[in-house]
């Protein structure tokens, strides 16, 4: 069932695990660091991208080395410089600034791939809703359709949200596998907010709100959630703008389909962009 991490100093030790825990594929780790520490990650299970969040880094997989990787004071300063690592079986992060911080992204793959460096300008983005809707957002896809060919079933992302707009809306999941209507992923959403005392709302339930285990809860500046099924549409507070840094990874393919849910089916003609948000998904 689905599980929120409360915002915590996990002192560069991984938030989320293959199979410890709600997800069996995902993996998902933050690494804070001041200028001259490493941090050595040793996934062999998993492909890795390493998304500089704030600081510069150097970055060393796979006999290769990138330098210099990362330009942000904050995530709220442009796409973020990252790194695919693959599946090296160990990956080297090491801080060039004070206050750098990494988000690890990872999905269990066994199809070997090879490191390679995903600039801001490689990065593409797809604007959805609108402000008149409530539901305006622009998705960042930082290992997305660049990486085909190159990479497993391991997606990443930034979403920002305008303050007091939805995302994940019309409410839509990917918990089945019946292409071409939907594909299996599971999710991990890891939120920040503008200013940080902002707030938000997570939803997570099944068909028309029923299930066992419908759930809503609010979401704070560093908590993460993690989806292994349902609806999951968010939510932020006005006043506060929103950022999710998301890791989607496929059971059995890297093409997402959601679904969305039908008795909202409707709305999908009146939200903008949403048909174009699908299509950069697969």
């Amino acid at each position: 069932m689905p599980q929120l991490l409360r915002a915590s100093d996990n002192r560069n030790a991984p938030l989320v695990e293959p199979g410890k825990g709600p997800l069996a594929l995902s993996y998902f780790n933050l690494l804070r660091l001041r200028a001259g520490e490493s941090v050595t990650i040793d996934e062999p299970r998993c492909e890795l991208l390493c998304a500089v969040l704030t600081g510069q880094a150097e970055i060393a997989a796979g006999g290769k080395s990138f330098s210099r990787v990362g330009h942000r004071a904050s995530v709220w300063d442009g796409p973020a410089d990252s790194v695919y690592s693959g599946t090296c079986p160990r990956v080297t992060v090491r801080a060039l600034r004070d206050d750098t911080e990494v988000a690890v992204a990872g999905g269990v793959c066994t199809t070997p791939f090879a490191p390679f460096r995903i600039t801001p300008d490689e990065v593409e983005m797809v604007e959805v809703g609108s402000k008149e809707t409530h539901s305006r957002r622009r998705i960042f896809h930082l290992l997305g359709q660049n990486a085909e060919g190159r990479a497993g079933n391991l997606l990443v992302s930034e979403l920002y949200g305008d303050e007091g707009c939805w995302s994940g809306y019309p409410p839509h999941k990917h918990d089945t596998e019946r292409p071409p209507e939907e594909t299996d992923f599971e999710e991990i959403y890891h939120y920040r907010y503008r200013p940080e005392n902002g707030f938000g709302a997570q939803f997570c339930y099944q068909e028309n709100g029923g299930g066992a285990d419908p759930s809503v809860v609010m979401t704070r500046h560093g908590d993460t959630f993690c989806i292994d099924r349902g609806y999951h549409p968010t939510l932020r507070a006005p006043g506060h703008e929103g950022y999710i840094f998301t890791i989607l990874v496929g059971r059995h393919q890297r093409s997402l389909v959601q679904s969305f849910e039908p008795g909202h089916a409707h709305l999908m003609a009146k939200i903008p962009g949403i048909q174009a948000m699908r299509d950069k998904f697969k």
